[in-house]
């Protein structure tokens, strides 16, 4: 069995030239942040969960995550599993032991909903992960206040 690390979400920016957002996460145990590239939709997804925001309509994550709730299921944990031809995988772990794949940008969406733990496998850190010594803090800091000032509809199409 593949071992996993926790991770937590730092935020989502768009990174330039491209303009392509993406979701920053940390491993809890260790100095390694996982870049992942996403959608400008899922961005605000989680920007807006991040936030603690709710849309007066609920977006599609939030449907889902009600959809579970009134089905008296339970998201166990999120698991981002693989890098494969430049592609993130990953996967929902539900109680009573059913799993679906997912895109992660989905997967952590959903989490950051429901409270639900969001951990990295060992092998995906190793492939895609960037070591940032302790040191870099106030990188980190920079992005997060970056973040701060940000808004989701700033990923708005």
């Amino acid at each position: 069995m593949p071992s996993f690390h926790v991770v937590e979400v730092i935020g989502v920016r768009v990174e330039m030239p491209s303009n392509q957002p993406i979701v920053l996460l940390k491993e809890l145990d260790g100095e390694r942040y996982l870049p992942i590239w996403i959608g400008a939709v899922e961005a605000t997804a989680i920007a807006f969960a991040q936030q603690d925001l709710s849309p007066p309509r609920p977006l599609t994550h939030d449907l889902l995550a009600s959809t579970i709730e009134l089905l008296g299921s339970h998201l166990n944990t999120v698991h981002l599993t693989e890098l494969k031809d430049g592609i993130f995988y990953a996967q929902l772990n539900f109680e009573g032991g059913e799993t679906l794949s997912a895109r992660p940008s989905d997967a952590i969406a959903l989490a950051l909903r429901i409270g639900s733990p969001i951990l990295a496998s060992e092998s995906l850190l190793l492939e895609a992960g960037i070591e940032i010594p302790d040191q870099s803090d106030d990188e980190v800091e920079k992005f997060r206040e970056f973040l701060d000032q940000i808004n989701p509809e700033d990923f708005a199409g």
